[in-house]
């Protein structure tokens, strides 16, 4: 059955007033999963409130029972994987096991530039973001000192102490579309793949490329979760519909093409339903309306 789960936008106005009724909602209404973003602020002015990623996990971790949680994704660009790698073991830890560590390679060039971090080029960014796994995964999964000579990162007899709860640390999510560079990744290090606005027939595609790849590699393509991460314009009536779509300037039309879920009750379902069958295990509904809990608990009743 198809998980359905929550993703917000960190850096698009997120509080803790906020933060703490969108949790306490999700966990009363049976979603899955929250998940959010990891931004220092949004590609274009203006700049709006955002809570530092794993602060927010951390309470997160401590005042919720039920629901998974995690980063979709976290750049290694911002924080040192060894520093990255110590967080979530202990976060995942305090939660009882229920973080998904999200990591990917960094893309937004305005919040590299505000706060000093070094982007870099494509290749080279994925290059540091290969060793970042590499250094993630040798210090959850090793509990023996571990040492690491690459071009970015470096460590001499590090040990992760104490060792995570969950043997080998929280599961590992990659996120992204590409197939040169992403989906090898995946292979060698996930245990989760995380698709990122993908109609069905696309999602279909690379699912079936993952699949090939990690047979190949010698893996069974069970063992990679498949999830979704895309958008989701939903309303309790055509009327409210049609006037949410209007003030976006979007059509029900242009917003399947890229992938979106958009619809009223059973087109909702309907939509889910070709996602499933294009191999979605999970999917992370991306909301934009943080103070709609109305429009939460609405959505809850059509899919939970």
């Amino acid at each position: 059955m198809l998980e359905i789960a929550i993703m917000i936008e960190g850096q698009d106005g997120l509080t803790w007033p906020r933060w703490q009724k969108i949790a306490a909602a999700l966990e009363d209404l049976g979603f899955a999963g929250l998940y959010r973003s990891d931004h220092f602020t949004n590609d274009a002015p203006p700049d709006k409130e955002s809570l530092e990623l794993w602060v927010s996990l951390t309470w997160l971790a401590s005042h919720t029972r039920r629901i998974e949680f995690g980063p979709l994704v976290s750049p290694v660009s911002f924080r040192h994987p060894a520093l990255t790698a110590r967080m979530a073991a202990a976060v995942d830890d305090l939660s009882g096991g229920r973080l998904t560590l999200g990591l990917g390679a960094g893309w937004q060039v305005r919040e590299h530039d505000l706060f000093g971090f070094e982007l870099l080029e494509m290749k080279p960014r994925f290059d540091r973001f290969e060793e970042g796994l590499e250094v993630i995964t040798r210090l959850l999964k090793s509990a023996s000192p571990v040492t690491f000579d690459g071009d970015y990162f470096r460590l001499h007899g590090a040990a992760l102490l104490p060792r995570p709860q969950r043997p080998g640390g929280p599961r590992l999510l990659i996120g992204g579309n590409g197939e040169k560079r992403t989906l090898p990744l995946v292979v060698k290090y996930a245990d989760e793949w995380n698709g990122v606005f993908l109609p069905p027939a696309e999602f279909t595609r690379l699912n079936a490329r993952l699949d090939g790849l990690l047979q190949t590699a010698g893996r069974a393509p069970g063992s990679v979760k498949r999830s979704l991460m895309t958008g989701v314009r939903f309303a309790r009536s055509r009327k409210a519909l049609d006037a949410q779509l209007s003030a976006h300037h979007n059509t029900f039309e242009e917003l399947r093409q890229r992938g979106i879920i958009v619809g009223i009750g059973g087109e909702v379902k309907e939509q889910l339903l070709e996602l499933e069958k294009a191999g979605v295990q999970r999917v992370m509904l991306q909301w934009s309306e943080m103070d709609d809990l109305k429009g939460l608990s609405a959505l809850a009743k059509v899919l939970v």
